[in-house]
């Protein structure tokens, strides 16, 4: 959704704005576009081949790039002494780099081990989790995160597969899930879908990050400075619709979501799951 976000944001000559989801560039490459030689975009990625691949991109525009978790924004900030700025961004979804590269296990077709960090040098990989939780652990895993009705068969059919040989990718993972969820007919989501989704949250620790940062990222607003968040789960949705909603610091604008067009979904299927809200900051002295 670059052009609501765009549009919700308001980026003007001379802001700062915070990307705190840099994946592949593009939301930080329409905001900066837009914001002069006096402005600014600090660009946040926990994936340090995220940072490496688009430097090349963004290196004539007004773009400084951080490696980190998005909950830390305040500490990177107050480090290049930026005392406040005019809107922040998060993309929760996966980049389409990401997704590509088969050797992270975010792909079903990955033939590499099964990863699924965004920070490879820090936590265990998915592939290890499988291997240390007991059955009800994981079945509480895809359960809770991934919202997944059969988790309790799939959990159980994990453990026989790795009691005979343990599930490295994310190929070998894809294909017992799918084996335990029956398809319905005309659904184009993948079986697998909802179990990955789960075992990414819990190996990157991602609603504890996100809870945290909806804690803290309104300090580093200007009044009147925007926070959008783009989220494509209901787990997610919720604790940003809660933390907008109670938050006084904030006076929400997006009374519902904000849902990608119909030719955006034609173009890119992954965005169909897609919900934008946004909030502002209040000028507490007023």
């Amino acid at each position: 959704m670059p052009a609501e976000i765009v549009e919700w944001l308001r980026p003007a000559a001379g802001n700062i704005f915070v990307d705190g989801t840099l994946g592949g560039g593009g939301h930080t490459l329409d905001l900066a576009r837009l914001l002069g030689p006096t402005g600014k975009v600090i660009g946040v990625d926990l994936d340090s081949g995220a940072l490496e691949m688009v430097q090349p991109m963004l290196e004539s525009l007004p773009v400084e790039l951080v490696e980190g978790n998005f909950l830390d924004i305040p500490d990177f900030l107050s480090e290049l002494d930026i005392q406040g700025v005019n809107g922040i961004l998060l993309d929760l979804g996966l980049s389409s780099d990401q997704l590509a590269d088969e050797t992270r296990g975010f792909s079903f077709q990955g033939s590499g081990e099964l990863d699924l960090r965004f920070d490879r040098t820090r936590g265990e990989p998915a592939w290890k989790l499988l291997e240390r939780l007991r059955e009800n652990s994981l079945a509480d895993i895809i359960y809770q995160y991934g919202e997944e009705r059969l988790s309790r068969r799939i959990a159980r059919r994990i453990v026989e597969q790795r009691r005979k040989e343990p599930l490295r990718t994310a190929a070998q993972l894809a294909e017992l899930v799918r084996s335990c969820v029956p398809r319905s007919r005309g659904h184009r989501i993948d079986p697998a879908t909802r179990t990955f989704q789960a075992l990414r949250i819990a190996v990157n620790g991602e609603l504890d990050s996100l809870e945290r940062a909806l804690e803290r990222l309104p300090n580093c607003l200007f009044p009147g400075g925007r926070l959008a968040i783009l989220s494509f789960h209901s787990l997610e949705d919720r604790l940003v619709k809660r933390a907008f909603r109670s938050d006084p610091r904030l006076k929400v604008l997006t009374k519902r979501p904000l849902r990608p067009t119909e030719e955006e979904v034609a173009l890119n299927a992954r965005a169909r799951s897609a919900k934008l809200r946004v909030a502002e900051r209040v000028d507490e002295s007023e």
